[in-house]
């Protein structure tokens, strides 16, 4: 152990005297003293594949995926529930007076009720993209899907003798 402390200011004249000890030995006995390090292979470390992102709209009533091209002042397909409400903007926000970001004046008090408020924006959300990449399109339509029965029989044709 060559000092108790790490502090600056305790034993500085030793760690000077061991940088100069450092910088006249050379660090490999193949590369002489001074020549920089190779650089790293260029094909290094891979990146990794990222997971993609898409904008969706849910439904904040039952969590339901919209369709692209949905009517915001609409319904929700799922549950009925009205679309151009409070619960469903972006402006939402249960911290703030009114529950809103933006200067209302009168507090609106059902906040899953339809509303016709001028700042309303229908709020969308930034999503991983985690669907399976497009197996369902490359299967033909005519192939009929099988029935339950179907597996259990592919079953047991693996274990007869």
């Amino acid at each position: 152990m060559d000092r108790k402390y790490r502090q600056r200011g305790y034993s500085d004249r030793d760690a000077q005297e061991k940088k100069r000890d450092r910088a006249d030995r050379p660090d490999r006995p193949d590369r002489p003293t001074g020549e920089p390090r190779p650089k790293q292979d260029a094909m290094g470390p891979r990146t990794p594949r990222m997971v993609g992102t898409v904008m969706r709209g849910r439904c904040a009533s039952c969590g339901s995926v919209l369709m692209a091209g949905f009517d915001p002042n609409g319904e929700c397909p799922r549950c009925k529930t009205p679309l151009h409400c409070c619960k469903q903007c972006a402006n939402f926000d249960t911290g703030r007076q009114f529950e809103c970001t933006q200067p209302i004046l009168v507090r609106i008090a059902k906040k899953d009720a339809q509303n016709d408020c001028p700042f309303y924006e229908f709020r969308m959300t930034v999503e991983k993209d985690t669907s399976p990449v497009q197996y369902a399109a490359a299967v033909p339509a005519a192939i009929n899907p099988g029935r339950p029965n179907d597996a259990r029989k592919a079953f047991e044709d693996l274990f007869k003798k």
